[in-house]
């Protein structure tokens, strides 16, 4: 049995990693796949095989998910464009290399979810379905980690900026998530499965804000900004066009109830509960 990860390098892909390693999996059975071996010496030294792999290198994609039984394939990021061409190259190595089985992660509803950048799920999903290769999707929602990074600056600052009003979101974690597809990757019966992964709990920024002010022992307040407001805001603190834009139009739908829906399909495949806010909260101040 080999287990492949694509982008392993990254945030999710290096803790599905650990992940697999802590349930036992041995190191020779898991194949990080990155741009940078360099980047995850410590991986090689612990025994997991480290291999270069690009999603826009069919050939060198091809070799390195060769043999794969299982692969984890983590959605890329940059403008919209791009990651569906890396998607559909990565597919086509995916095919040509006759992996068993592809375990993708994906976004909420991706059929029909508003947010602008959904599109770019819902043709992967599509072309993974058209491939014939056994699939699971992994639809996760927000990840904790998208609020918490900066979450040390809204405490300076006494500001949660978004613009998503009141609406909620059900967030976890990147460890949680990462459990998930660990848990895929090692067990039976998930083929042709598509999971809508949240967290237990939808929040809305208020209820977070007043997580944040309890724990920091400072108010820190919601502020809600209109959408073009909030693009402009990100593009200040020098994000990418794309992605400022990106974020503001997730903000518009998520005050629209986008990633408001609850399931249980998470703490179910991973055993526990799901990250709560003041674990987040907790975590990200102490970092």
């Amino acid at each position: 049995m080999t287990i492949a990860i694509t982008a392993a390098g990254g945030h999710l892909g290096r803790l599905v990693v650990e992940d697999l390693l802590r349930r036992g999996v041995p190191a020779g059975q898991i194949r990080a796949i990155v741009r940078t071996p360099e980047k995850v010496q410590d991986l090689a030294d612990r025994g997991v095989q480290v291999v270069r792999g690009d999603y826009a290198d069919v050939p060198g994609l091809t070799e390195a998910l060769r043999g794969a039984d299982k692969w984890i394939f983590i959605s890329s990021s940059g403008p919209d464009e791009d990651r569906l061409s890396n998607h559909l190259s990565a597919l086509q190595a995916g095919e040509a290399a006759g992996v068993g089985h592809v375990i993708y992660t994906s976004i909420p509803k991706a059929e029909t979810n508003p947010i602008n950048f959904a599109s770019v799920h819902k043709a992967t999903e599509a072309a993974i379905k058209e491939s014939g290769l056994s699939f699971t999707f992994l639809r996760n929602n927000w990840y904790w980690e998208n609020l918490t990074a900066t979450l040390p600056g809204s405490v300076e600052h006494g500001a949660i900026i978004g613009a998503v009003g009141a609406g909620l979101t059900a967030f976890a974690s990147r460890a949680d998530y990462a459990a998930a597809a660990a848990a895929v990757a090692t067990t039976e019966g998930h083929e042709g499965q598509v999971y809508e992964l949240t967290g237990d709990k939808a929040y809305s920024y208020a209820e977070i804000a007043a997580e944040v002010s309890r724990q920091a022992g400072k108010e820190v307040a919601a502020v809600n900004l209109d959408p073009e407001e909030y693009r402009s805001t990100l593009a200040g603190f020098g994000l990418p066009a794309f992605l400022a834009e990106g974020l503001a139009d997730a903000d518009s739908k998520i005050a629209e109830g986008a990633l408001a829906d609850v399931t249980d399909t998470l703490s179910t495949l991973i055993g526990r509960p799901t990250t709560t806010v003041a674990e987040a909260v907790t975590d990200a101040l102490k970092a």
